[in-house]
């Protein structure tokens, strides 16, 4: 085994043997990442440059970028894929993480993920669709609640696509915390708990007085951080997967949400400060 090998083995045994610390500094780190970007957001907006474009010209132009960072995505998953194959540092540091939360996580902090990981069940972001989409039509947001379901509905099937596209295998597991089948990359439960709690969180900010709006995006990053890395304590994904689940569902969030502020905003403005 080379140095760089021994020292990715070395990194993921040291993040299996404290790895609840690292989540609550992650989860930390991220929530006041996500505050400052949100104060930032608030204070100086954003703007076109080129207000002369008519808003079929900018949805386009969004919807090409759009385009653009789903297939860089997708070209970094299919050099991560060829990792995978080649057994390098990628496929070492998911086994050896994996190894080792087997080994060091206690009962009672596997229970504790098995709950949080429902959080991104199938069925649980289903109910949660179908109930936002009837609220919204009921307080006739119809032009929300169509963009709201679309965007969730195509989140799910990017993934199912890209999960046919790669066949990865999950990790074999036996704690009975967790049962989980189909293929591995990326994770569903990491890139539906980002979508639809991320789209959540801008309906929040469409919707709701501002107090309400930095609650909104603090529980929907805690919810899809949790959600996600509740895979890997669980053992029924790799690290990779869920990173991969996090970046696909990041990617397509923002698609969303910039298509929707395009669709109902003047060919003037992308964004701006309420």
């Amino acid at each position: 085994m080379d140095d760089d090998a021994a020292k990715v083995q070395a990194w993921a045994e040291w993040l299996g043997a404290h790895a609840v610390p690292v989540f609550t500094v992650g989860l930390i780190v991220l929530l006041v990442v996500a505050t400052s970007a949100l104060l930032l957001f608030r204070r100086h907006g954003v703007r076109m440059v080129g207000g002369k474009l008519s808003r079929g010209m900018l949805l386009s132009i969004c919807l090409a970028v759009g385009a653009g960072m789903l297939m860089a995505t997708a070209s970094v998953f299919a050099e991560m894929m060829e990792v995978f194959e080649a057994d390098d540092e990628i496929g070492l540091f998911d086994s050896r993480l994996t190894e080792t939360l087997s080994r060091e996580l206690s009962a009672s902090t596997l229970r504790v993920f098995g709950t949080l990981t429902h959080l991104g069940d199938p069925i649980t972001l289903t109910a949660l669709v179908m109930v936002v989409a009837v609220l919204m039509l009921v307080r006739r947001q119809t032009t929300l609640a169509f963009g709201w379901v679309l965007a969730c509905a195509g989140g799910a099937l990017l993934n199912r696509g890209l999960k046919q596209i790669f066949e990865r295998v999950r990790p074999i597991h036996d704690h009975g915390f967790a049962v989980a089948e189909g293929y591995s990359f990326p994770s569903g439960h990491t890139s539906g708990a980002v979508v639809v709690y991320g789209m959540l969180a801008y309906l929040c900010m469409r919707l709701l007085p501002s107090r309400w709006h930095l609650p909104a995006v603090l529980l929907g990053t805690t919810l899809a951080f949790s959600t996600g890395w509740s895979r890997v304590f669980l053992q029924v994904h790799w690290a990779s997967d869920v990173v991969a689940g996090f970046a696909s569902g990041l990617a397509w969030v923002t698609v969303c949400v910039v298509a929707m502020e395009i669709a109902r905003r003047s060919p003037h403005t992308l964004f701006s400060s309420r």
